[in-house]
C-alpha cells in the first residue's frame, strides 16, 4: 500500500526511518529496511542528518522503491540553491517518488564538516511553495515543464518545544504552502 492510499483509508498511519551509511556499503541498511516491510506504510530517509555528509536520500529511496517499500525522500534546503531542489525534486519524481519531506536542516557547525558553507536558499515553507508549483508545471522562474510531477508533501512540527505557539504558526505556514501531512 502507498503511503496516500493510507492516508485515505483513515487508518492511523506509520512509518519509521533510515539513515544513509556513510560509504557505499548499503547491505546493513536494505537488511534493516527490509525487516519494515508489511510493518510501516512509508519508510523516511534521511538527507545528511545532523550534518553530516553520507550516501543522499534520492539514491537511498530509489534503491528502497526497487525492494518495493514507499520511501519518503527527505529534502533539506541547507545544502543546495533553489535550482539543485528543484532539480531533485523532479528527479525523485522521475524515479517514481512521490512521498517528499520538506525540511530546513541542521546548521553545519552541527555535523562533520562544520567549515562547509550552509546554502539555505529556501526554508521548508518556500520549498514546499516550490514543490506545489513544479506540480502546476512551472518552475520557481515561471518556466514551462515538460510534464509535472505528482508529490504527497510533508513537513515537520515539534508540539514539544516550549513556547509551542511559534511551532503553530509555523505549522499553519506550512499547511498553506501545501503540506498535506506532517511528522
Amino acid at each position: 500500500m502507498k503511503l496516500t492510499d493510507a492516508f485515505a483509508s483513515g487508518k492511523f498511519v506509520v512509518t519509521s526511518e533510515v539513515g544513509p551509511p556513510k560509504g557505499v556499503d548499503i547491505a546493513e541498511m536494505l537488511a534493516d529496511a527490509g525487516l519494515l516491510r508489511g510493518r510501516v506504510d512509508g519508510v523516511n530517509v534521511t538527507d545528511q542528518q545532523s550534518a553530516v555528509m553520507r550516501l543522499g536520500s534520492l539514491a537511498v529511496c530509489h534503491l528502497l522503491k526497487e525492494k518495493g517499500l514507499d520511501p519518503i525522500f527527505q529534502v533539506t534546503c541547507r545544502d543546495r540553491n533553489r535550482i539543485a531542489l528543484q532539480s531533485d525534486l523532479l528527479s525523485a519524481a522521475a524515479l517514481g517518488i512521490e512521498n517528499v519531506l520538506c525540511l530546513t536542516g541542521d546548521y553545519v557547525t552541527l555535523g562533520d564538516h562544520p567549515e562547509a558553507r550552509a546554502v539555505f536558499d529556501l526554508d521548508s515553507v518556500s520549498l514546499l511553495q516550490a514543490a506545489v508549483q513544479l506540480q502546476q508545471g512551472k518552475d520557481l522562474a515561471g518556466k514551462e515543464l515538460k510534464g509535472a510531477p505528482q508529490f504527497c508533501l510533508g513537513a515537520v512540527v515539534t508540539p514539544g518545544m516550549e513556547p509551542l505557539e511559534p511551532q503553530l504558526i509555523k505549522m499553519e505556514k506550512k499547511v498553506k504552502a501545501g503540506a498535506q501531512f506532517f511528522q
